[in-house]
């Protein structure tokens, strides 16, 4: 019967998607775009790459652009990104272009694919494997069942990289901190907290504070920003999509 036939075909190939990802090299905490982008660079250089974000529609900030205007900000350092990603632009000035969130968002999320990483919509990491003093994996749940509470234990994937793109919550940071005594890479040994806005210094140190935060442990986005104390950017994503094609570059020139 075809209705039997569908639910077989949805059962067991998502279940054989879950058991090829139980053992990564890089698993990346959040679907924001710096996130995406560093799953797609990561992907094309042949690691083994998944993406676990808590919501139904991966993406982040981006689809709602500025105060639901969907359109967004790039500067001219991007535009290499947004042209490999096939992303139509608009030049507006001095330097700066705008793109329509939503087919940004669904390009970046297209391409990730087609270059082979696997996303996970739904999931919430509630914590990381941790051994000898370095990160080692995700700890993973259905993201309603944290929402209500409900006293389910979760599966562990491992993975020789994990990255902490949960932006300003900074949620894998703070949690490897608080539950392991660790010290991260920062000037207090711990998760600073984002500052107030300021475009063009939080676009650099975005960037500059994209960087391996403890072993194991690495942050890109605006993650990078709420760990290291520096600027909120608003709605400009250059800094983030550079962000996600540095962090990828770390990880690649280090496993491989």
């Amino acid at each position: 019967m075809i209705e039997a036939q569908v639910s077989r075909g949805i059962i067991s190939t998502y279940f054989d998607k879950l058991q090829r990802n139980l053992e990564l090299d890089v698993a990346i905490v959040g679907g924001g775009p710096s996130g995406i982008v560093a799953a797609y660079y990561l992907s094309k250089a042949g690691l083994k790459v998944a993406q676990f974000d808590r919501k139904l529609s991966p993406g982040g900030g981006m689809w709602g652009g500025a105060m639901m205007f969907n359109q967004v900000v790039i500067q001219e350092e991007a535009m290499p990104i947004i042209e490999e990603f096939k992303i139509n632009s608009e030049k507006y000035e001095d330097g700066l272009y705008t793109i329509d969130s939503v087919e940004s968002t669904s390009s970046l999320l297209y391409h990730a694919v087609h270059a082979g990483a696997t996303i996970f919509n739904c999931y919430s990491v509630e914590d990381v494997v941790y051994k000898n003093d370095a990160v080692g994996g995700v700890v993973v749940n259905w993201t309603p069942v944290l929402l209500e509470h409900m006293h389910v234990d979760p599966l562990n994937i491992m993975a020789k990289c994990v990255i902490d793109g949960t932006g300003h919550d900074s949620e894998i940071c703070k949690l490897v901190a608080r539950k392991n005594g660790a010290r991260l890479n920062t000037a207090t040994g711990g998760v600073v907290g984002e500052r107030s806005m300021d475009v063009a210094e939080g676009e650099r140190l975005c960037v500059e504070g994209t960087k391996e935060i403890y072993p194991g442990l690495y942050v890109c986005g605006m993650a990078s920003s709420a760990v290291s104390g520096t600027p909120r950017m608003g709605p400009i994503f250059g800094g983030m999509l550079l962000s996600g094609k540095k962090v990828a570059d770390m990880i690649i020139e280090k496993l491989k």
